[in-house]
């Protein structure tokens, strides 16, 4: 019997061994969590023996436990590296059809093909569907797809309104609007531009020039012009050319009024749109939009928001300049916030809310099954996989542009190394000692 219990002593020291040169071997790995080799004693009797005098008959491995805390978090320059802060695990499957999810802490993620957020064993990151104000539609393991990043925004938005904010010179000069000609400053006041945007996303410079008429004191003249051909005001007021005006037509301008404190006390016509920008002359053979040689909407007009101009005795300044159209816009940046929502920005301005990575968590994270490639699957031991979001009731936070490093203490690791060298060493000189006694037993005569 004694044979067995130094056998299993050194069977064990080596179970002991193995797993301290593994956590060692893994002390670089991404997500790595280390290991335990617990042992316990093995002891039989029976009903007839004398338990006061049984002698054990040696040691058994019982379980090599994951140890699950955390790791030290190593910050890096790419916004697709994520480390969990906290309880939880991130979701992956193999492939985009399986209902089969894996767990894992190790965050390091990239950008495959198709532009779907995968990690270095291509597996995909999976995530929950969100609306415009980022909240999931659904928060569960079902719930759960792969998330992909669109290289483009959507389609081209056409302008539609432009909001303006300013301050106009009430000691600007003033100007006969019949001498305005866009291309010299000397016969306006003062201008502005803004990029607008066609119903296939091209972009156009719109410029407002703004004029201090020379016979109504507090009285100025809003007149448009987009990529240099004059557009009308719908109901503005016509103006005609004075002689020796090199500029042949003057748009419909709109005209403001401010009080005597420099408020803005009326618009006419009351709302400043342009008229439809394809249509005929005066604007130009097929308005500004030309149906016949392009094929964008020749119906788009451009409402002119005034939010509170002002008329004080200080220079043209615009506060406040802004519009609601859009061209197709490719992919500039990816930002991930700490409660896993991702969000794309482009470069046409727009950000999109793409999804937000899912974090699962368990009963009893030591019931986890390996799986390799430092990944886990539910077992019966751990439970279900509870899903949930980032940085939320008992759930972790996500830190972008993070890793989390192995939770490997190398100095523990080296002293348990020696430890179970030396149990390895005296268990082996036990079963020596047994032989040279067994030998001694035999050579009696």
């Amino acid at each position: 019997m004694s044979f067995n219990i130094a056998l299993s002593g050194i069977n064990a020291s080596q179970k002991d061994l193995d797993v301290t040169a593994n956590n060692i071997a893994n002390v670089n790995t991404i997500g790595f969590k280390e290991s335990r080799a617990e042992f316990a004693d093995v002891y039989a009797t029976s009903i007839f023996s004398n338990a006061r005098t049984a002698v054990g008959n040696g040691v058994k491995t019982v379980d090599v436990a994951q140890q699950f805390h955390q790791g030290s978090l190593n910050f890096t320059q790419n916004a697709l590296d994520m480390a969990i802060s906290g309880e939880g695990f991130f979701v992956t499957a193999s492939d985009l059809t399986t209902q089969t999810r894996e767990f894992t802490r190790a965050g390091a993620f990239k950008l495959n093909a198709d532009n779907f957020i995968v990690n270095s064993q291509g597996q995909y990151l999976q995530g929950y569907t969100v609306n415009n104000s980022g909240t999931p539609s659904a928060v569960s393991m079902a719930a759960t797809n792969a998330i992909q990043i669109s290289a483009e925004v959507g389609n081209p938005t056409m302008t539609g309104k432009v909001d303006m904010s300013f301050n106009l010179p009430s000691s600007g000069s003033t100007h006969d609007i019949g001498d305005f000609d866009p291309t010299d400053s000397n016969t306006y006041t003062s201008a502005t531009s803004v990029t607008v945007y066609d119903s296939q996303g091209g972009s156009h410079v719109a410029e407002t020039f703004f004029i201090k008429d020379d016979t109504n004191a507090n009285t100025w003249h809003k007149l448009i012009y987009i990529d240099g051909k004059p557009v009308d005001v719908a109901g503005g007021t016509a103006h005609t050319p004075n002689a020796g005006n090199a500029n042949p037509s003057i748009p419909r301008s709109a005209t403001l009024t401010f009080d005597n404190s420099g408020a803005l006390a009326s618009t006419t016509p009351l709302i400043i749109e342009t008229v439809a920008l394809g249509t005929a002359p005066p604007n130009g053979p097929g308005g500004v939009w030309d149906p016949v040689t392009g094929s964008v909407d020749p119906t788009q007009t451009i409402t002119f928001n005034l939010n509170g101009p002002t008329q004080y005795n200080s220079a043209f300044e615009v506060s406040s300049l802004s519009q609601d159209g859009s061209t197709v816009g490719k992919l500039t940046g990816i930002d991930i916030g700490p409660d896993g929502l991702v969000v794309a920005s482009y470069s046409n301005g727009q950000t999109d809310n793409i999804a937000k990575v899912a974090i699962a968590k368990f009963a009893n994270n030591q019931g986890l099954s390996q799986i390799g490639d430092t990944s886990w699957q539910q077992t019966q031991l751990s439970g279900e996989a509870i899903a949930g979001e980032a940085n939320s009731g008992t759930f972790g936070k996500i830190n972008s542009a993070s890793l989390e490093q192995a939770n490997v203490n190398l100095t523990e690791q080296l002293v348990n190394l020696i430890s179970a060298q030396r149990n390895f060493q005296a268990n082996s000189r036990a079963l020596e000692v047994n032989s040279t006694l067994q030998q001694t037993i035999i050579q009696i005569r």
